[in-house]
């Protein structure tokens, strides 16, 4: 099953999980520090929640599909990139508390990531990469961010 991701910065990470877990009738399949997603059935959705408490990034953080396999992620690359748009390949990485295998799609008015989970993982990201960090927190941890939101 394919379904539409929606990433959101928020200020009150408590308070969002409460307000989604009202509005979607469900709890969190994910909570950490910093982060919570919610694996929506109907509608199929994978709402992911990112503590942020630097207003000026705005609600959105990035947008993608979760698919199901790396198959599916390699034909949606080829898919793409065939149909002229541009695309940065991560590959196999640890974002979000989880392993993922990703790419992003380049030139949108949004940051638009196609991706699979492959496993569970301890840690939100892989210390060389600033996953789903504000541009703060990154540069104050002296670490390049992948891109400005990239991540989950």
């Amino acid at each position: 099953m394919s379904r539409l991701q929606l990433a959101l910065n928020v200020t009150d990470l408590d308070a969002a999980i409460e307000h989604y877990s009202t509005l979607f009738g469900t709890s969190p399949a994910k909570i950490k520090p910093g982060y919570a997603n919610f694996a929506i059935a109907q509608p199929p959705l994978k709402l992911v929640l990112i503590q942020n408490d630097h207003a000026e990034h705005g609600s959105i953080n990035h947008l993608g599909v979760e698919v199901e396999s790396r198959d599916e992620v390699a034909a949606e690359h080829a898919r793409v990139t065939g149909a002229g748009l541009a695309a940065m390949v991560e590959g196999e990485t640890t974002c979000c508390y989880a392993v993922q295998d990703k790419f992003w799609v380049e030139g949108g008015p949004t940051q638009f990531e196609i991706y699979t989970v492959l496993a569970p993982a301890e840690v939100m990201h892989e210390t060389e990469s600033s996953c789903c960090a504000s541009v703060d927190a990154a540069a104050a941890a002296d670490a390049e961010p992948v891109a400005a939101g990239r991540c989950c």
